[in-house]
């Protein structure tokens, strides 16, 4: 049985782009493989820079009509597009563990999380209220309305191939404005199917777009269209450097969710038993292949044994496989180059003295595909290259702290800003650490930050913008002000 032998319904399974409410084929192709096997799931049209091009008119005709749409006709079909997702979520996960690998009960989580951004999003845009304002002027009224910002561009990663479409497209579409998507080559076949339940729920044809190909020849166009208004991207910072300077010119808006360098403090009052959970939950989900994933383990020498033992044991419990196998809970590496590019990090700091108590090498050979070991080191220092480079898999890398000052220290050093967790039980340190923090978001004695309802971002070099919450719907919209004189005339 091929993975895709699983699905019930066979008619999600696309290989076409969806551009203006029509399945769009062509003879240029690339393969999608499940990185656990290797095994071809099929072969995806690339449409190119005219696909691309095509899209974009589409959305923009759309937007037209869409954005004078009532926000309670748009949120009934966000709920009627929800509603199949819930209704077909096992062959959307089968979907997504096939692609990038995860196990098949994170699968359905993430298809659960991403679900809950289109709810949210849905009530959110009947809430989008303006404000009557003060004016200096005699006799006049102000105002002030928020309207949808125009045609997205949406290009999303593979680790996440539902929920960072829905995290985006949800509350966008919900403001009014029409989209673009560009999957990750690694991972289309979740947005395709995503594509099929939106065409079966109503959503007009162009207000949803899905293109697949290659990012170098589509990138441009989906960034310098004149219909482009706002560039949503989750991925790398490199990546997003290059979009920021590429909407420059057509100064679109950009909503960034970048890379991340993750903090995760254990003071010497925490429940160390809590916080090893939290680690390894934090830690292995998605097989460490999460932006917000904990990359550098700060801890009190006062409890560091007590924690690495917990720890240890933790890790000890995580089971590499398929994820379509019973117990498995960590998938593989999305591809070969990902387990090396582990490898070498861990590799280099052991070089440089740092150990390894767990793991600590690829199980490609063993497993048949491109996995690494669940891995807990130690003893390293704080300027190795995998304490300063996003790590993107399931290493965890403990670093032995001395006081308060010196860990708000190491947690801020570094460009990225995204992420940053924090076990303690004294509410001062709570108050003191997680204002002193760096970063745009702060889980204390919690190992997730994201929900559909709170701000999910980062500062510094991890990002602009906000997606959840009322601030995800808002980011998609332009602030106007209207000024009425001569009302008393």
């Amino acid at each position: 049985m091929t993975a895709l032998d699983r699905l019930e319904d066979k008619s999600l399974f696309k290989t076409d782009s969806y551009i203006d409410g029509q399945w769009v084929g062509g003879t240029d192709r690339f393969s999608v493989s499940n990185p656990a096997n290797r095994e071809l799931l099929g072969d995806v049209v690339d449409v190119g820079a005219d696909g691309a091009r095509r899209a974009i008119e589409a959305a923009d005709r759309a937007f037209a009509t869409w954005r004078k749409t009532s926000p309670f006709e748009r949120a009934k079909l966000l709920h009627a597009w929800n509603d199949l997702i819930l209704a077909n979520i096992d062959d959307l996960a089968v979907m997504i563990t096939a692609e990038m690998g995860k196990p098949l009960a994170e699968a359905k989580g993430e298809i659960l999380y991403g679900s809950a951004f289109i709810d949210w999003s849905a009530e959110e845009a009947k809430r989008l209220h303006g404000e009557t304002l003060p004016v200096p002027v005699a006799g006049a009224r102000g105002w002030t309305i928020r309207q949808p910002v125009g045609v997205v561009s949406c290009i999303t990663p593979w680790n996440f191939p539902a929920a960072m479409i829905t995290r985006k497209c949800a509350p966008a579409l919900a403001a009014g404005c029409t989209m673009v998507v560009k999957p990750a080559p690694e991972t289309p076949l979740t947005a395709l199917a995503l594509a099929e339940l939106a065409d079966r729920a109503g959503i007009p044809k162009g207000v949803f777009n899905v293109v697949c190909g290659d990012a170098e020849n589509l990138g441009p166009v989906l960034t310098g269209s004149d219909a482009v208004r706002l560039i949503g991207f989750t991925g790398s910072t490199e990546v997003g450097k290059l979009l920021m300077r590429q909407a420059a010119d057509g100064v679109k808006r950009v909503a960034l969710e970048l890379g991340g360098n993750a903090p995760f403090i254990v003071m010497d009052d925490a429940d160390i038993g809590a916080a090893a959970m939290g680690v390894a939950q934090a830690k292995f989900r998605s097989g460490g292949q999460t932006c917000v994933s904990p990359n550098r383990i700060l801890v009190q020498e006062g409890v560091a044994d007590r924690f690495l033992e917990a720890l240890e044991a933790r890790i000890s419990q995580v089971r590499a496989g398929d994820g379509f196998a019973d117990g498995v809970t960590i998938g593989p590496m999305i591809h070969d180059e990902a387990v090396a590019r582990i490898d070498s990090l861990v590799r280099d700091a052991c070089d440089r003295g740092a150990r390894v108590r767990v793991g600590g090498k690829p199980l490609s050979d063993e497993l048949g595909g491109s996995f690494y070991a669940p891995t807990l080191i130690e003893g390293g220092t704080l300027d190795l290259d995998i304490a300063s480079h996003e790590i993107f898999g399931p290493v965890a890398s403990v670093y032995r702290m001395t006081d308060e000052a010196a860990i708000l220290e190491a947690a801020n050093s570094t460009p990225y800003g995204l992420a940053a967790y924090l076990y303690t039980r004294d509410i001062g340190r709570v108050h003191r650490m997680s204002e002193g923090l760096d970063f745009g978001m702060v889980g204390v004695n919690a190992p997730m930050v994201g929900s559909a309802s709170t701000p999910f971002g980062g500062v510094k070099q991890s990002g602009i913008g906000r997606e959840g919450g009322k601030w995800g719907v808002e980011e998609f919209t332009d602030l106007k002000y209207v000024l009425l004189a001569g009302v008393d005339q």
